[in-house]
């Protein structure tokens, strides 16, 4: 992999990149961990909160604007998680308008009319008074937005209140949704593990892959996308396992930050592999099996890539890593490979910070989709995975950025035992429509604008 751009984001924390396509423009919205740093173009200390920077040329990104965020230090303020939809795509909305959904620090979410990015302004407040946000999912063909909350209420800090923003500025509540024992009134113990976030394939694929939990205990929920919208609202027990296709409770050691569908796979591997006739053998005595029907081949295999976020620095934790789950037959998912880059290629627990895996990109563009996905692993940069056999995935290229006077430290211990390094912390990744690759630093790193290089770049699909 090789570095295009970079900037710097202004030396603020960054979590959530969203790269749009505007016009003729590619602009990319990058959501920030709570802090406070100088804005140069107006001057004046703001809260971080989401950057806009137009990477229409890659190699010489231009920062546009940025929204001040909510007070607070990291995930106790800012505005992290950010999603942008164009009006010409949503069902119902103006036309000529870009819109942008964020959180705003732990207390609610927001909508913002970006059509001019360098000139925001704030349409509405969609939902306040909560305790926790996160990674919300928005589908612009439909408006259907999945927004991680805290409600006061709810027993968990984070759930999903999903709305119709088909008109981001007439918004519409849906329901409230959650895993059974999450919701009021219930006493179900322990409560069960929080909500990352989801990913949806809209109508067409009508499913939603929900990744519950950060490093422990994690869950995989694979959820019918129509039952979860037009089904009973009520939060009951009954009701919140109605949409439900399929649960997988991970190992204490494991959690699900993000959970991405990889559909449609072919696998050379089980190209000669037949059919079974299905029919047993009169008189064959033992069963193996063999009225049970098989209804697709072997080569024909659909998985979730799972990957577990890290968050103890210089190894305080389990290794956190990305898992492929086989889902070819929905109701019964199992985990079919593990991946991790390995420490003593980097010396990677010494280094200082966070090691270990954190997010993928989530962008489905065909480009990448079942070929290659980008994997951030914290003080291991960002790494670029082969997945057309999830049974056995292949490291084809990495970034690791250098650090700037920007980097921030990451320290182990207390007092006198204290000990600080500074670290590179790559956060969230994402990729565009064109392939260029996003990388944000936790550690005030900025942004790096990423391309695939050499023998990595023949895995894609860029095309003749």
């Amino acid at each position: 992999m090789a570095l295009v751009g970079h900037d710097d984001l202004q030396a603020r924390s960054a979590y959530q990149p969203a790269i749009h396509h505007q016009g003729d423009r590619w602009i990319a919205y990058i959501g920030h961990h709570g802090g406070t740093k100088r804005n140069p173009l107006t001057g004046k200390d703001e809260q971080n909160g989401t950057s806009i920077v137009d990477v229409t040329d890659p190699k010489k990104p231009r920062y546009l604007a940025h929204i001040p965020g909510d007070a607070g230090e990291g995930e106790n303020g800012g505005a992290q998680m950010v999603r942008v939809c164009s009006g010409s795509t949503l069902p119902r909305a103006d036309k000529s308008k870009v819109y942008l959904l964020r959180s705003f620090g732990n207390w609610g979410q927001e909508i913002w009319d970006v059509t001019d990015p360098a000139k925001p302004a704030r349409l509405l407040v969609l939902v306040d008074g909560l305790v926790n946000t996160h990674k919300n999912f928005w589908e612009c063909d439909t408006g259907i937005a999945y927004v991680i909350s805290g409600p006061k209420e709810w027993r968990t800090r984070r759930m999903t209140k999903i709305y119709d923003l088909g008109d981001p500025a007439n918004p519409r509540f849906i329901r409230d949704f959650g895993l059974p024992g999450q919701q009021p009134g219930s006493t179900v113990m322990p409560v069960p593990t929080e909500l990352h976030g989801p990913i949806s394939l809209g109508p067409k694929g009508n499913r939603v892959y929900f990744g519950y939990g950060t490093s422990r205990a994690g869950v995989v929920q694979i959820v019918d996308r129509q039952k979860l919208l037009n089904g009973p609202k009520e939060p009951t027990d009954a009701n919140l396992l109605y949409p439900q296709i399929a649960r997988m409770d991970l190992p204490p050691d494991a959690g699900a930050h993000t959970a991405f569908p990889l559909l449609g796979m072919t696998l050379s591997e089980f190209a000669r592999q037949k059919l079974p006739a299905n029919a047993p053998m009169p008189g064959g005595g033992h069963d193996h099996g063999e009225s049970v029907p098989i209804p697709t081949a072997q080569a024909h295999r659909d998985f979730i890539a799972v990957v577990s976020e890290s968050l103890a620095n210089e190894c305080q934790e389990p290794r956190q890593m990305v898992r492929m789950v086989d889902i070819t037959f929905e109701s019964s998912p199992v985990g079919v490979s593990t991946w991790t880059v390995p420490e003593a290629s980097g010396n990677f627990c010494g280094r200082g910070g966070r090691f270990g895996s954190h997010s993928s990109n989530e962008n489905f563009t065909s480009i990448y989709y079942g070929r290659v996905l980008f994997v951030t692993f914290f003080n291991a940069g960002v790494r670029a995975l082969d997945v057309r056999d999830p049974f056995n995935i292949k490291e084809i290229g990495y970034y690791i950025p250098a650090t700037t006077a920007n980097t921030d430290r990451r320290c182990v211990g207390e007092g006198a035992s204290q000990n600080c390094k500074v670290a590179i912390q790559s956060n969230n990744v994402e990729v565009d429509d064109r392939g260029y690759v996003y990388v944000v630093d936790r550690a005030n790193t900025g942004l790096h604008i990423l391309e695939l290089t050499g023998a990595a770049r023949k895995v894609a699909n860029f095309g003749p």
